[in-house]
């Protein structure tokens, strides 16, 4: 039997993809939102392609807020997109 490969859709651009492939972005408890490099974080989580575009096409359409149900500040963006440098392909 083969194995079922996890798919979760990106917020940027909406495409579904293999979950291994992709950059989770988690809010927590605390109201914190931030980048799961390690995929293990609690809290509520999203999924993002390695393309800085759609990271930016995201917080564009306000994909994360809708994701999270929560209204995000712009600073929040500005540094995601800072800690995205890490994982540009």
């Amino acid at each position: 039997m083969e194995k079922k490969i996890p798919l979760r859709q990106c917020v940027g651009c909406g495409e579904r993809k293999d979950k291994r492939t992709l950059i989770r972005v988690v809010h927590t408890k605390e109201g914190e939102i931030t980048i799961d490099f390690k995929g293990k974080a609690n809290g509520r989580g999203t999924y993002i392609c390695r393309k800085r575009e759609c990271l930016k096409k995201a917080c564009k359409n306000k994909g994360f807020e809708r994701a999270f149900k929560v209204a995000i500040p712009e600073d929040v963006y500005n540094s995601l997109i800072k800690e995205s440098e890490a994982f540009e392909e």
